[in-house]
């Protein structure tokens, strides 16, 4: 029997006094009370079965929350009588009475073992009420036969009935929400609550899966003491914990105030929903490798399970894992981003972002094992960060709604905080405003998911989702939490490397990220005044623009009742006199550069000339080699003899050296008076291993350029040999013809759009086949996005028409898809 040695065996009557003293004692409760509350009923029941004169054969069992010894002050007793089939029904009325009696919630069941089994084959709920069993009196063997026979069951049927429990539990979550964001969860019910926590051990119990177990003990442990002390206030049975009930809650646990409560149970949550979604997609793999439905990548790369540790117990036997790679260190296994064999951790600290925004931009998750290795074995980032890591960062949040799972990952093992010190402020904060859906950290991760969708609005997309992502970041702070933020986003956007001015702008827009909207509801938007408010917060066109985008991407991740249509007339009125008093580049486009050429540009100017050839340097940049184990990254400067086709031929040659192209500047030299070169000054990054050779570069370049190379079909044929993925959504293209005043001796054409390899390639094609000059042309890749200007003219060096500016850029569109 399971009750303690030394339990008290209270009388029918004596069971509430019992009880009543027990909560009552001092002591910090938590487990040990449970577990006391737990053995006090033991015993009870047992001199109640006792008093009842049942015969042999003959057990009481404790089931459910009672079956794991995990009575609450208020919990249900829920008890089965089991029997072999000759029971006198006066037996379970003496044992049955009392407890009624006694004021406790019962819930009773009196079967045979086989009754119990066929009951819990119908019914999935008393399934899982029975595999937490306990033998409390009577007969053990009859207990333990019973508890054998319905474990043996429910591995036996875990391919059917686990689907059928991941369905409940996705109804459960609609129902009752998330209790990492409620202001007032269901502790039991909501996702990532203690119901989740039964649901994890019953995928255990089925041997196919299990979850991380990292912090998960200790977050059931703290949800289970927060209902303990919820029961104690309110003295009912519930589970929602009430905003009127918070305060008593928290200093009952000795907590400060119902903020700091709420930060509890959120952190607790999140680690009960990770390791949830974590053992969810290990069931959901080993029942597709079952049923013959895993996936089926192109490309095989021998990985035996031995290398990763032995399946889980009851999972089908492996032969090599397919693998395909994503970026330098990153490859996709098993629908997961996983680390690559060759990955080296220690010495790449931008791996974690990297991973993370190769999951995200992929629409995949990021393996438990990944995250939990990087975070064991990567060092800090330098400060200042690495270009490729603000890059990472950039892509990562530029994924969309794909961001949110990869995040989340990051999160569970502390690497967001390892990354953004800050972030810790807010993270978990709840917000006590009707408006909000999100606690702080929650919302600033959904604000950049709004602003994906709107990176093509703006010239410098890096810089709205950084501003999304980091727009409340004072809250909680002292003072105004948009001054507070300003002063913490400055070093921030130091310590993640951005240039002076556009740590200016972070700051700007982080002040003001609540001026637009305020200022176009508050005051009247005919008043000069109003605007001059306006322009003299913003400064410039391209500030606005990010204002614009960011004041309604933070609006949509706060809930519905913060943005409307008439919200967004007002808004978009101020913003449009606003824009109408600034001055600037429209659209952000960057004027023409013509800085006096270098010597090893005029070097590798003479030398095309000389040749007639391609004449190229390639130089890695120490700062990527500096970060250590991550891809190789260089510049690389070209000169060639001017011809039709070059800017879309030399993209394609990079494109097929996997060359990612960063960015990219092209500008016209005449060296020696004997016609024009070309020159092209590209940032790339390798996007696997090292940076080709540069003979072996200048070798293919020279083939494209006379011919001999179809860099358009082996491009094609790459990519109709590439796996496809479902990535992540991203916007359409967007391309635009400037205004006149963008420039007085070309037509500027500007085109945002994900980048993607052979992006260049194609847009240079179709500005050659549209039969236009590129006189010089200004390539950005910020994050996933590229951002380019290309100012051209016709075949005698004037600008555009407007009708001929029209279809080039209609070609570059359908040239994009």
């Amino acid at each position: 029997m399971a009750t303690a040695p030394d339990a008290p065996r209270p009388g029918p009557a004596g069971l509430a006094a019992a009880r009543a003293e027990l909560l009552a004692a001092p002591g910090p409760g938590g487990r040990g009370r449970r577990t006391a509350l737990s053995a006090l009923t033991d015993a009870w029941l047992a001199g109640l079965f006792t008093a009842a004169g049942a015969p042999a054969g003959v057990a009481v069992v404790a089931v459910g929350g009672y079956g794991r010894g995990e009575l609450s002050p208020r919990s249900d007793l829920d008890v089965l009588l089991l029997h072999e089939g000759r029971l006198d029904p006066a037996v379970p009325e003496r044992l049955w009475y009392p407890v009624w009696d006694s004021g406790a919630s019962l819930d009773h069941a009196v079967r045979t073992p086989a009754e119990a089994r066929s009951v819990a084959a119908a019914d999935l709920k008393a399934q899982l009420g029975l595999l937490d069993a306990r033998h409390v009196a009577g007969d053990p063997a009859l207990t333990a036969a019973l508890r054998s026979a319905v474990l043996a069951d429910w591995r036996a049927g875990a391919p059917r009935r686990l689907p059928e429990l991941r369905e409940l539990v996705r109804q459960r979550a609609e129902r009752h929400g998330e209790l990492s964001f409620l202001l007032e969860p269901d502790l039991k019910e909501a996702r990532g609550g203690l119901r989740d926590v039964v649901t994890l051990g019953a995928i255990a119990a089925s041997w196919l899966a299990d979850a991380p177990r990292e912090g998960l003990d200790a977050a059931a442990l703290r949800l289970a003491d927060v209902r303990d002390a919820l029961h104690l206030v309110t003295g009912r049975a519930t589970e929602r914990l009430a905003l009127q009930d918070q305060d008593q809650v928290a200093e009952r646990l000795g907590v400060p105030d119902a903020d700091a409560l709420l930060r509890e149970v959120y952190r607790a949550a999140r680690t009960v929903a990770y390791a949830s979604d974590v053992a969810w997609r290990s069931v959901e793999r080993v029942l597709a490798a079952r049923s013959g439905r895993g996936r089926r990548p192109a490309r095989r790369f021998p990985f035996t399970a031995a290398g990763r540790g032995a399946p889980a117990r009851g999972a089908p036997a492996r032969g090599p894992v397919e693998r395909r790679p994503l970026a330098e260190g990153v490859v996709e296994q098993d629908g997961e981003a996983v680390l690559a064999r060759g990955a080296r951790p220690a010495a790449d600290p931008v791996l974690p972002l990297r991973a993370a925004a190769a999951a995200a931009q992929n629409g995949l998750a990021l393996s438990h094992a990944t995250v939990r290795r990087l975070a064991a074995e990567c060092r800090p980032l330098p400060v200042p960060w690495p270009d490729e890591a603000r890059e990472q960062l950039v892509t990562l949040l530029g994924a969309g709604e794909a961001c949110l799972p990869v995040w989340e990952a990051l999160e569970a093992r502390g690497l967001i905080t390892r990354l953004l010190p800050d972030w810790e402020w807010v993270r978990c904060r709840p917000q006590r405003n009707a408006v909000h859906r999100w606690t702080v950290d929650r919302h600033l991760v959904e604000t950049a998911v709004r602003a994906a969708a709107m990176t093509r609005r703006v010239a410098r997309p890096d810089l709205l989702l950084v501003a999304a992502l980091l727009h409340d970041i004072g809250k909680g702070r002292p003072g105004d939490h948009s001054e507070a933020g300003e002063a913490v986003v400055r070093g921030l956007a130091a310590r993640m490397g951005f240039d002076p001015e556009s740590v200016e702008t972070l700051a700007v827009l982080v002040r003001h990220h609540l001026t637009l909207v305020d200022t176009a509801t508050r005051r009247d938007p005919e008043d000069p005044a109003t605007v001059e408010a306006v322009t003299k917060a913003v400064g410039s066109v391209a500030r606005l623009e990010l204002l614009r985008a960011l004041t309604e991407a933070d609006a949509l991740a706060t809930g519905p009742a913060a943005w409307s249509g008439w919200r967004a007339a007002l808004v978009d009125g101020l913003a449009a006199r606003a824009a109408a008093r600034l001055t600037g580049p429209p659209g952000g486009c960057p004027g023409p550069v013509e800085a006096e050429p270098t010597a090893e540009q005029e070097r590798l100017a003479v030398e095309a000339v000389r040749t007639g050839g391609p004449a190229l340097s390639l130089a890695a940049r120490s700062e990527t080699d500096a970060a250590g184990g991550g891809p190789m990254g260089g510049r690389l400067l070209l000169a060639v003899p001017d011809r039709p086709g070059l800017l879309g031929t030399v993209a394609g040659v990079l494109a097929l050296h996997r060359l990612a192209v960063r960015s990219a500047g092209l500008r016209e030299l005449d060296p020696v008076g004997a016609g024009p070169v070309l020159l092209l000054s590209w940032t790339v990054a390798a996007e696997f291993g090292e940076l080709p050779q540069a003979a072996r570069l200048r070798a293919d370049l020279r083939r494209a350029l006379d011919g001999s190379l179809d860099v358009a079909r082996r491009l094609a044929e790459r990519d109709a040999a590439a796996p496809r993925r479902r990535g992540a959504p991203v916007p359409p293209p967007v391309v635009t013809v400037a205004p006149p005043v963008a420039s007085a001796s070309a037509t500027v054409l500007e085109v945002r759009a994900h980048d993607a390899p052979g992006l260049l390639h194609r847009i240079g094609r179709a500005l050659d086949g549209a039969g236009v000059r590129v006189r010089t042309a200004h390539v950005s890749t910020l994050g996933a996005d590229a951002v380019d200007a290309f100012y051209l003219t016709d075949a005698a060096g004037r600008p555009l028409t407007a009708g001929r500016a029209g279809e080039v850029a209609a070609a570059v569109r359908a040239a994009l898809g």
